[in-house]
């Protein structure tokens, strides 16, 4: 339990409301914090609940919680009152230990001892906040001031007294011993010091052994007293505690397993105990353990029988534990082998535990990542030993393939349907892990796994078989797609057949027929290879795609086939084409699925003769284009505007993968006749021919919705795709939409149109034939976007984010561009400076990207090297205000790139500048010393060659200027 439990999330509230305005704000009296919690537990006005918690906060660290918080745990207040008290306690001892004189230790020891007594028969909730307390304690004057803390805990409970009868004095006790570890794994100790107090604490669990030992066996030990005993355990081994000491215990531990009401306490205290790193030292131990583990089948038989799920999962649990953490440590004791095979066994009993997940059963998925851990330790063997393991372990791996490819087996369709869609989900995401199973155990088991799916898929479809189900056939495909997904199966002598039996399958079922389609799609480049065989599953997938149910199934595939496969479809390019546009017309699809399906027929129509392009071009467009001509007459409204952006969306995904310049190089690669051995025949590209022609009603689309940033996105991102895909053939298109590009912009900016300009001058900047119209662009949105920062930029940090990045793109491409006359580099500078104030981090990002590709041209570009020497300063300015706590820490790489950049390209200016700016008192933060600040400058300009060092020290200096240097919000960091 943690201080904020009970007052969560107070640090963050603002002070408001009543206490604050009191004369006696800051008077921390047991009245008022009384006064203060009623008011956090009763008021209904949210406003003084906040402030009740905020003065709440500065109470319990305040010098008066030492007396206030003492007379809270007065028998007489509530539960609530007395825990505040408590938590109090803990927060002075944990947080302000340096503040106790070393005088009160004793006092302050005894004190608590005599609250707990107290609190042993009272409030559970109290009683263990004052344990808490009394742990740190013990943590911070352990071992010189306390040496024998354990011992004496354990004797003060012992000793009869205080009318506190034993039971609850040694549930007392035990809830003392188990927050003690708890509270060492979350301490502030310092380094030097958790060493010292972990050794101290390991030397103490030779008293608390014996005592949980004896507990846990007597027979008249109540229940809620060993379920204490098995927590205190859970807690003590998490110190690292030798398994080989803690043996006894552990084994105790397994006695209380058919214990109801222990079961749960014990499993976690055997899997804690079992799962520690160190554990695996102590071999003779794990040994012993491993005939215990398997004592518990019959009990995990009768639990799987009996449906008792929490049962099955715990045993389970165990199991793995043993056999997940130390597989190669038992796999070494050669001697035992059938032991470990008992344990595998068991294991996979597990795994293949009756029932569906995540419906009629949860532990199967439990087991899945021992399957990779046993894989991987008998790998990493040498040859002789590995050749020795296999000969054991890969029949017990073909056994996994069918459990694991029975367990991904769909219910029936009747029991399906029961389902809750988040029960499905579970399924599909339970079926992607054991998918990532099979194509991990291919590793081991090679081509012959792959033999054996297809000889089982062969006798079910071959009908030498009685019917099977349509689950079982799925399964085996699955098990398929699984492999060939991720895993070069194109030598594999099994998938001609493969692909022969796909055409037999009786395809009745959407889960079924989905997963035929994923896996043609897994065998795409296969196909690629063996042209000869798509006409045997090309006509599945264009089937599939009219039914909407198998939308994602087949659109993805016929993608995939149209990438790997597109110098092999010629013949059959115009049924796709046909088939794909009778679907599209039909609205069979969802709009992504439709933007898949036009990027298909991209790759498709890229590999045939121009002139065939330009006919499918047309009649596939045409319809869009009819149908956009008649949206531009209408006007502009909701339903009009999703039509249209629709459109364009479904133009922009053609163009991007309609690629005819890839042609002449990869046509060569694929095993049929190239289709072009010259290069493209000279002329446009029939991209830019359809663009062209679409020209003007695109821009007469954009007159209408030029208000709307969703319809300007879908224009540009047209063109950005084309840019991108056709790179240097998009010339001819460059003056005509660089002047629309200016006149979109300078009538109303938007973001995406900065972005494609950013394209254009990355492409076409350093033609000397394109430059005067990129040169004519740059100029004008620099213009527009400097009168954006002259109205006010905060409303539009997305137009400053694309503005910066534009900027930094010209200077990378085309500096030049910063040598016109007509540029206000003066401006563009300012407007940097501005930006790195802007409380967006990508806005942020790119203006320090910007001003790291600025400085380098100090010396080549006169206007930059001016406008640094001038105003220089302010940058330094900026940078150093945001390190100091002006902006997020999560930028401050980024602004340790600009100073370094300042530093390396104009150092004697830094050196001047940091001088004067961190003179100013109180600059960057008032939490930082003149000496800090010295420290600093010093540091920075000795580092002009290592970057990473120059992040580190800014991140230091930030962190003192936020003064959270040497807490824990910097240990995050």
């Amino acid at each position: 339990m943690v201080i904020s439990q009970l007052t969560a999330g107070w640090a963050n509230m603002e002070t408001s409301g009543r206490i604050a305005t009191t004369p006696d704000a800051l008077d921390f009296t047991v009245d008022n914090v009384e006064k203060a919690l009623h008011q956090l537990y009763y008021d209904p006005n949210i406003e003084n609940k906040n402030l009740a918690q905020k003065w709440l906060m500065q109470a319990q660290v305040s010098p008066q919680a030492w007396q206030f918080s003492w007379a809270l745990l007065s028998p007489d207040k509530v539960p609530e009152i007395q825990y505040f008290g408590a938590s109090a306690l803990h927060t002075k001892i944990s947080r302000y230990w340096s503040d106790i004189p070393s005088d009160q230790y004793e006092t302050l020891k005894t004190q608590l001892f005599s609250q707990i007594a107290c609190f042993s028969s009272g409030s559970k909730m109290v009683l263990t906040r004052l344990c808490v307390a009394l742990a740190s304690l013990a943590l911070n004057t352990m071992p010189e001031a306390w040496p024998g803390a354990v011992p004496e805990m354990v004797r003060v409970f012992q000793e009869e007294g205080g009318g506190v009868d034993g039971r609850a004095r040694c549930l007392a006790l035990l809830e003392l011993l188990t927050v003690l570890p708890e509270e060492f794994q979350t301490s502030r100790l310092p380094q030097y010091r958790k060493g010292q107090v972990r050794g101290a604490l390991g030397r103490e669990w030779g008293s608390v052994c014996p005592l949980l030992q004896q507990l846990l066996r007597r027979g008249d030990s109540p229940g809620a007293v060993k379920a204490r005993v098995l927590r205190c355990l859970s807690s003590w081994v998490l110190l690292d505690v030798p398994l080989s000491e803690s043996e006894g215990l552990v084994e105790d531990c397994f006695t209380a397993l058919p214990d109801p009401e222990l079961f749960d306490t014990a499993v976690e205290a055997i899997v804690n105990a079992i799962s520690q790193p160190d554990s695996q030292r102590y071999v003779n131990t794990l040994l012993k353990l491993v005939p215990q583990v398997l004592s518990l089948q019959d009990q995990l038989r009768e639990a799987v029988q009996s449906g008792d799920m929490e049962t099955s999962h715990g045993i389970c649990r165990i199991a793995v534990a043993l056999g997940e953490n130390h597989s190669r440590a038992l796999l070494e004791q050669v001697e035992h082998w059938q032991g470990f095979l008992a344990l595998v066994n068991m294991i996979m009993f597990c795994t293949g535990i009756p029932g569906h997940y995540p419906v009629n059963e949860t532990t199967s998925s439990l087991t899945l990542t021992f399957w990779y851990t046993l894989q991987d330790d008998i790998m990493s063997f040498d040859s002789e030993r590995q050749a020795v393991y296999l000969q054991v372990y890969r029949p017990v791996y073909f056994q996994l393939v069918d459990v694991l490819l029975h367990k991904a087996q769909f219910p029936s369709d009747q029991e399906y349907a029961t389902w809750s869609s988040d029960e499905k989900e579970q399924f599909r995401i339970y079926r992607v892990d054991i998918s990532d199973t099979l194509m991990y155990v291919y590793e081991m088991l090679g081509a012959e796994l792959l033999s054996n799916l297809y000889e089982k898929l062969g006798r079910i479809l071959t009908n030498t078989e009685p019917a099977s189900s349509w689950q079982h056939t799925e399964a085996l495909l699955y098990g398929f797609q699984s492999i060939a997904e991720t895993i070069d199966v194109n030598y594999s002598d099994v998938i001609p057949g493969l692909i022969g039996l796909i055409p037999r399958i009786n395809i009745n079922n959407v889960q079924l027929a989905d997963t035929v389609m994923f896996t043609i799609g897994a065998l795409a480049e296969w196909l690629a290879d063996h042209p000869v065989m798509l006409s045997s599953v090309l006509p599945l997938v264009l089937q599939a795609l009219g039914n909407p149910d198998l939308s994602v199934s087949s659109v993805s595939t016929l993608k995939k086939i149209c990438r790997e496969c597109k110098y092999d479809l010629p013949p059959y390019a115009s049924n796709i084409v046909a088939v794909s546009q009778e679907v599209l017309i039909k609205q069979i699809h969802k709009t992504s699925q439709c933007m898949w399906l036009m990027q298909a027929l991209g790759f498709l129509l890229s590999a045939l003769p121009v002139e065939e392009i330009l006919r499918n071009l047309h009649s596939l467009i045409t319809p869009y284009i009819q149908q956009l001509e008649k949206l531009a007459d209408e006007t502009p409204n909701p339903s009009n505007k999703l039509a249209i952006i629709h459109i364009l969306g479904l133009l922009s995904n053609l163009f991007t993968t309609l690629d005819i310049s890839k042609q002449e190089d990869e046509s060569g690669e694929s095993t049929a006749p190239p289709i072009k051995t010259a290069p493209p025949p000279p002329g446009p590209n029939p991209v830019v021919v359809v663009l062209q022609q679409v020209f003007a009603l695109i821009q007469t689309v954009l007159s209408k919705w030029l208000n709307d940033s969703q319809v300007v996105e879908a224009v540009c991102a047209i063109f950005e795709k084309s840019v991108k895909t056709l790179l240097h053939d998009f010339a001819p298109m460059v003056s005509q939409l660089s002047e629309m590009l200016g006149q979109m912009y300078s009538t109303i900016p938007q973001a995406s149109a900065l972005d494609l300009t950013r394209q254009m001058v990355h492409i076409f900047a350093s033609e000397t034939e394109h430059f005067p119209p990129i040169k004519a662009l740059f100029e004008l949105v620099t213009s527009v976007t400097l009168s954006i920062f002259q109205q006010g930029p905060r409303d539009h940090p997305d137009i400053v984010d694309s503005f910066m990045q534009l900027q930094a793109q010209a200077l990378k491409r085309k500096p030049d561009l910063f040598l016109s006359e007509s540029l206000d580099v003066k401006a563009v500078f300012h407007c940097g400076v501005l930006s790195l104030k802007f409380p967006e981090a990508p806005t942020v990002k790119s203006t320090c990207l910007f001003f790291t590709e600025l400085l380098p041209h100090c010396s080549d570009v006169p206007p930059l090297a001016r406008v640094v020497q001038e105003d220089g300063k302010l940058l330094l300015q900026a940078v150093i205000e945001a390190i100091g706590g002006g902006s997020s820490r999560g930028l401050m790489d980024q602004f340790a790139e600009v100073l370094f950049s300042l530093n390396k390209h104009c150092f004697s200016l830094l050196t001047m500048w940091l001088k004067e700016v961190l003179q100013s008192p109180g600059f960057p933060s008032t939490r930082v010393t003149s000496e800090q600040k010295d420290t600093f400058t010093q540091q920075i300009l000795r580092e002009r060659v290592n970057k990473r060092r120059v992040k580190d020290i800014v991140k230091e200096f930030t962190l003192v200027c936020r003064g959270l240097h040497g807490t824990e919000y910097a240990a995050d960091y």
